[in-house]
Order: structure tokens, then C-alpha cells, then sequence
């Protein structure tokens, strides 16, 4: 088997240039999916290699004298045998070498950094909190409303006619209550027996506060500089003018902007141009954009190595002008067919995509996108409203235990109902009055 000179793309930094393609380790040892793809190759057709990093950083592109730089221009001048990277598959770089078939499918997209996205939703209502957190806030109100209804039951001053059995807090006329103290507008009339009056006062402390809460939360999130705006597409992108967006200059992404018979790409080009946004690796692009205020355009794939890696960045919804990577030969290079053959093989086999998988796995945990406030952030609000509804209704299982049996209306009570009623009900033990208040409520 014949020895062959290969050139590959090397990653540097924390941010690579073409993690995770080829990257150093172990001191010079290189590894990554293209190296793995490398070695997979030889075994199938049983040829021996060695590996050197092009020199000037670069994939190649034609200069106006007809010269190629990078990768491509290496393989033409015969320094190189083969070019392996993510290479992209053109119709400018298939005149002058020979390309094989593509190893993996891309297109082009842009990142930006998460703080420069804004999600609107048709329930922007309900985004200052969490799920977890407006459940919370249905189970306090019923839970409330429902306490305020008892202690109401319980407490013999509530009862609004000593001659009727009637009192003021029904079961609807408390959720009425609770709820227009949400409103901060009140809804009477008031609890009479301390047991109410502590559980109303706690709630009103727990209404203003989620309120404050909750209008603070809003306003935050809706209050936001123009430039947060929602930038999900290239059109998005490029009817804004805050964020500047570029691409690497001179590849084939910066190509297809500058060639594009569609307005919305040409005026991209001439924009960046404009503003002179280019950068000059994939590398330096991610860094700009992981700063803020830029959004790079690259290949989706290699974008979503830096969306898996840097848990800021998000990459753009829509994907453009879908193409390929492939490695590049020297015209009439004799093993090249024997290697798109193989490359089919390996995809047929699953073994692209189980490289793929784990040169590109997520190291980041998903963060939470919105700034929503959680039922934690608010416990101790909750807990404040727990115990004051557990004094409520201790203060008012006391006002039962020790003033029932003189009340008005408890007297008119014992007088009016069946002795079979009244034997239980006007006893003057506190676990009697108890079975008066569960005749109240089945009543």
C-alpha cells in the first residue's frame, strides 16, 4: 500500500477553529471526526497515511490571478494528496480538483448570543412565571379561599342574624373575597373573628407582594432594548440594523452571499462588506458572537457544535442553501473513486452518524431561556401564607372552643333544630361544637 500525504484543518484555542474535525491532543497527536473518518477509510481499502496541518489556516479560495490559497491550493500544487475537513462541496472547486462523494449534508445558518432573542408568545401573560409557580398560586388561592370559608363556619361572631341561621362568608362570597384582594381593590364585607382577620390580613401581604412580583417580572421582560428583538431568519437578520452579523471572508459561505441572485443575500454581502464584518476563522466568529451584539453566519453543522458546547449561543431556525462536505483530490487522483464508494459503505452502515454523534454530544445543560420566576425564588411568600392560615384556623377552633356556646346565634340554634340535633350540638364540650359546625356545613 502506497503512503499518502493528507492535509487536515487544525483546532486551536477554546474556541476551535474546526473542533471537532481535527483537533490536537495528547501533545501532537491529532483526533476528531474527520480523523476518525481517515482511519476508517484505510482499513477499507488498505492504505497508510500521514497527516499535516495546512499552513495558512485555510480551506482555499481563488484569488483574481487565478491562485489558490489553503487546502485546495495545496492539493494543487501537489504538497498534498488528499484535503480532509468540512470541506464544502463547490461548483468553483470541482474545475480545479476532484471532489468525492460528500461525507456529511450542512447548509447555512447564523448564531448569535441567547440574550439577543427575544420568544414572544400568544401567552406572554403568563411568562413572568413558571408553570410550577402559577400551579402553586391556584392551590394558595384555593386553599385560602377555603380556610376563610371554615373559619367563617366556625367562629360564632361571623353570623350576621342572631334570629336567622345565616352567615356572611358562603363558600362563593370567600373565593369573591380573596379574589378582589388581588385586585387590590377589596371586595366586603371584612371577616369579623380574629381567625379571619389574620388569614385576610396574610393574604393581602401574600397579593401585594406576588403583584409586585409578578408586574416587576413583566415589565422586565417586555421592556427590553430594540435590539433584543426576535431574530429568527435571515430576513430578520437583515432588516435590523444593531446587530452586525459577517462570515469567514473569502469561503465558500461569504461566496454565496456575493453570488446570490436574491436581493435579501446580495444586500447581506454588501452590508457586510460595508461594514467591514468579516472574520477571518470559524474561530474568531464564535468568540464574537459568544461576546454579544454579532451573529455568524457559517455551515449549520459546524454551528451546532458551538450551540452543543457554549450553552449562550442559539442558532438560527432556518437553514439556506443546503450543501455538502467532501474531500478534495488532486485531478485524477486514482484512489479517490475507491473512496466515495467507501464513504457510501460507511453511511449505509451507520457508522457517519455514530461518529457524528459523538464528536458533536452536548456538554451543557439546557438553561432556562426566560427570566420566569419559580415557586423557589417566592418560597418564602408561601411559607408566610401557610402559617398564617394555620393561626387562622387555630384562632378560630379557640373563639369555637371557648365562646360557641354563648353566641346568639348558637343559642337560636339549640332552640330551633331537633333534639336529636340539639343533644350533640349544644353540648358544652368542644368536640360537640365541632359536629355543630359539620352540621353548618352540610346545611
Amino acid at each position: 500500500t502506497e503512503g499518502y500525504v493528507i492535509i487536515v484543518l487544525k483546532s486551536c484555542g477554546a474556541v476551535v477553529q474546526e473542533e471537532p474535525y481535527a483537533q490536537t491532543s495528547r501533545g501532537t497527536e491529532l483526533e476528531g471526526y474527520c480523523i476518525d473518518l481517515l482511519n476508517e477509510l484505510a482499513k477499507k481499502l488498505g492504505f497508510t497515511y500521514k497527516v499535516h496541518v495546512v499552513k495558512d489556516g485555510r480551506y482555499g479560495a481563488m484569488d483574481q490571478n487565478g491562485n489558490w490559497n489553503g487546502m485546495i491550493g495545496e492539493v494543487i500544487r501537489g504538497e498534498a494528496d488528499l484535503a480532509v475537513a468540512p470541506l464544502t462541496l463547490t461548483s468553483v472547486r470541482e474545475r480545479h480538483v476532484d471532489m468525492s462523494t460528500p461525507f456529511l449534508q450542512t447548509g447555512l445558518g447564523f448564531i448569535l448570543n441567547k440574550d439577543l432573542v427575544s420568544h414572544e408568545s400568544a401567552l406572554s401573560l403568563l411568562a413572568p412565571f413558571t408553570a410550577d409557580m402559577w400551579v402553586g398560586l391556584l392551590v394558595s388561592f384555593l386553599l385560602t379561599g377555603l380556610c376563610i370559608f371554615l373559619v367563617s363556619r366556625m367562629s360564632p361572631s361571623e353570623w350576621a342574624d342572631p334570629d336567622k341561621e345565616q352567615h356572611t362568608f358562603t363558600l362563593l362570597h370567600s373565593f369573591w373575597y380573596i379574589t378582589g384582594a388581588l385586585t387590590l381593590q377589596g371586595a366586603g364585607p371584612h371577616p369579623k373573628a380574629l381567625g379571619g382577620r389574620v388569614i385576610s390580613a396574610i393574604w393581602w401581604i401574600f397579593a401585594v407582594v406576588l403583584l409586585a412580583c409578578y408586574f416587576a417580572n413583566f415589565y422586565a421582560m417586555i421592556h427590553t432594548d430594540k435590539k433584543h428583538a426576535s431574530i429568527r431568519t435571515f430576513s430578520d437578520l437583515a432588516n435590523q440594523d444593531l446587530i452586525e452579523y459577517g462570515s469567514v471572508e473569502g469561503g465558500s459561505t461569504s461566496q454565496f452571499f456575493k453570488t446570490s441572485k436574491l436581493p435579501l443575500y446580495h444586500r447581506m454581502y454588501e452590508q457586510m462588506e460595508k461594514r467591514r464584518s468579516f472574520v477571518s476563522s470559524t474561530a474568531e466568529g464564535m468568540k464574537r458572537a459568544q461576546e454579544g451584539n454579532f451573529a455568524f453566519i457559517g455551515e449549520a453543522v459546524s454551528l451546532d457544535l458551538a450551540v452543543a458546547r457554549y450553552c449562550q449561543l442559539t442558532r438560527s431556525e432556518e437553514v439556506v442553501s443546503e450543501r455538502a462536505y467532501s474531500i478534495a483530490a488532486a485531478p485524477g487522483f486514482p484512489l479517490l473513486k475507491n473512496i466515495s464508494i467507501a464513504i457510501l459503505e460507511l453511511s449505509e452502515a451507520g457508522l457517519l452518524t455514530h461518529m457524528r454523534n459523538r464528536w458533536w454530544s452536548r456538554s451543557c445543560k439546557e438553561d432556562n431561556e426566560g427570566g420566569s420566576l419559580e415557586a423557589h425564588d417566592l418560597r418564602g411568600l408561601f411559607v408566610l401564607l401557610g402559617l398564617g392560615l394555620g393561626i387562622g384556623v387555630l384562632l378560630a377552633l379557640l373563639d369555637l372552643g371557648t365562646s360557641g356556646g354563648s353566641s346568639p346565634a348558637f343559642k337560636s340554634y339549640c332552640m330551633c333544630h331537633p333534639i336529636s340535633h340539639r343533644a350533640a350540638a349544644c353540648n358544652p364540650f368542644f368536640y360537640h361544637r365541632l359536629f355543630f359546625v359539620w352540621l353548618q356545613i352540610v346545611n
